[in-house]
This record gives C-alpha cells, sequence and structure tokens, in this order.
C-alpha cells in the first residue's frame, strides 16, 4: 500500500523527493499519511479535493480487497 500511494503521489507534483508516506495499520485498517512540500499541497488536493478524493477512492478499493478499510491524510 505505501509503495503504491507514494508511486502515484510522486507522479503528482513537482517536488517527488519531498514526498514522505507512512503507513499505521490497526487491527481492521490503515491510515495512510502523506507528506508532500508546502508547494504541491494545491497538487495533491486538487481543485475542490478532486484529486485527494480519487486518491482515497482507489485506496479504499485497494484495501476492500484485503477486507481493510483505508483512510488518507494530507498531513503538513
Amino acid at each position: 500500500m505505501k509503495d503504491f500511494v507514494a508511486y502515484l503521489i510522486k507522479n503528482l507534483v513537482d517536488h517527488p523527493d519531498d514526498v514522505n508516506v507512512d503507513v499505521y495499520e490497526g487491527e481492521k485498517s490503515t491510515v495512510v499519511e502523506i507528506r508532500v512540500s508546502p508547494n504541491d499541497i494545491a497538487k495533491v488536493v486538487g481543485r475542490g479535493g478532486r484529486t485527494i478524493k480519487a486518491l482515497r477512492t482507489i485506496a479504499m478499493t485497494v484495501g476492500a480487497r484485503f477486507d481493510r478499510k483505508v483512510r488518507v491524510e494530507v498531513v503538513h
């Protein structure tokens, strides 16, 4: 999950070296925290939140295959 999300984010931003993805596993859920350069936050969120919503949908779909709930957060 971590590598997959990192791959997606790195292809969206201008500063891919500043991307940091942390994954915290619980019993039935997973939290994915994304840290990017302050200049790239707008690219990750997207206009009206569309990009981050799409990323969350993809992550939740992948997590559903493994019976896990996935929450994606952008942290700055």
